[in-house]
């Protein structure tokens, strides 16, 4: 199902994949029913769309735009655009983008490009850099990395059903320097110093160990390489860490959440340099919200209604921290 040849010819790099080739012998144990229940509809799902729609040169995709799209609507003839839909759904739920899919628009639970309009101008420019993605998702930001120029992006994201979602797009896009993996950051080998750009975006906060995490993403990248990272912060002095005694914002997993210069400080010690907080964001309803493609709960649900500046727990309502650092 991956297009893994595509992809070593893209990068070219031996460092990288020879370990991705020793991680390619796992590939059926990934895309199966004993890794997720759901695999096999997932995969009825794409193949059924490939019928709809066969996957061809003549079929264009534009990721330069807020909205990825994959083809146009009259690439489809219109008696087929609902059972398209219908397929489409299968994929639920739809987090990260917008996407625009034959000219049937997903609105995703994240507006996704959002984001990226705030960290494109502080980020050091793609071209011709090779970057790693942690925890991807659907790979929206991916392929916007990809569009901004990268050499090749590699995401990993262990939700099957991202991978799933990334793949209907990549069997459109023939992109070879994009590859995503349906594994955690952990399983790939942390002590090759490789990538010019490592983003970890909405990461950090679930992971027992942030600390372990930050000297990770240090040890894969090369020296002067560039970290990305956007994580929830609170108001506070350095030094200061909200712990949730139970779950934060109906999250079971969010384990630590430093103020701003806690985390540069940790940055610093984990061995980071040039360290700048380039923004911060209380995230609003209208940026993460429930939709059609996302009809479980969102923010909206997660906070206290006579008191939307804290969470139903009443912790203080979520806020993002975006850091830029290099590697010393």
């Amino acid at each position: 199902m991956l297009k893994w040849d595509d992809f070593f010819r893209a990068t070219d790099l031996p460092v990288l994949n020879d370990q991705l080739i020793r991680l390619r012998e796992k590939e059926p144990d990934w895309f199966s029913i004993r890794n997720h229940g759901d695999y096999e509809k997932w995969r009825q799902a794409l193949q059924a769309i490939h019928d709809l729609v066969p996957p061809s040169p003549a079929i264009t995709t534009d990721f330069s735009n807020d909205s990825l799209r994959i083809g146009r609507a009259g690439d489809i003839p219109e008696a087929n655009r609902q059972r398209l839909r219908v397929l489409l759904m299968n994929f639920h739920p739809w987090r990260k983008g917008p996407f625009e899919f034959f000219g049937i628009p997903i609105d995703t639970e994240w507006r996704s490009d959002w984001k990226w309009k705030r960290l494109l101008p502080h980020i050091s420019p793609l071209k011709d850099r090779l970057v790693l993605d942690i925890g991807s998702g659907n790979g929206y930001f991916s392929w916007r990395m990809q569009a901004a120029g990268a050499r090749a992006v590699l995401a990993v994201d262990p939700m099957l059903l991202y991978t799933m979602q990334f793949q209907l797009v990549a069997s459109y896009a023939r992109q070879p320097r994009v590859l995503q993996l349906p594994l955690p950051f952990e399983a790939l080998d942390r002590r090759r110093s490789v990538f010019d750009t490592v983003f970890s975006l909405g990461v950090l906060y679930h992971r027992r160990s942030p600390m372990d995490h930050l000297l990770d993403i240090r040890n894969v990248l090369r020296p002067d390489g560039e970290l990305v990272l956007e994580t929830l912060v609170i108001e506070g002095k350095r030094g200061m860490v909200f712990v949730p005694p139970g779950r934060y914002a109906r999250m079971r997993n969010v384990w630590f959440i430093p103020a701003p210069l806690t985390l540069t400080e940790w940055l610093n010690r984990c061995g980071f340099t040039d360290i700048r907080v380039a923004g911060l964001n209380v995230t609003s309803t209208e940026e993460q919200r429930r939709t059609a493609w996302m009809t479980y709960e969102s923010l909206a649900d997660f906070l206290d209604r006579n008191d939307p500046s804290k969470t139903v727990e009443g912790h203080p309502r979520p806020q993002r921290a975006l850091l830029i650092a290099r590697r010393a």
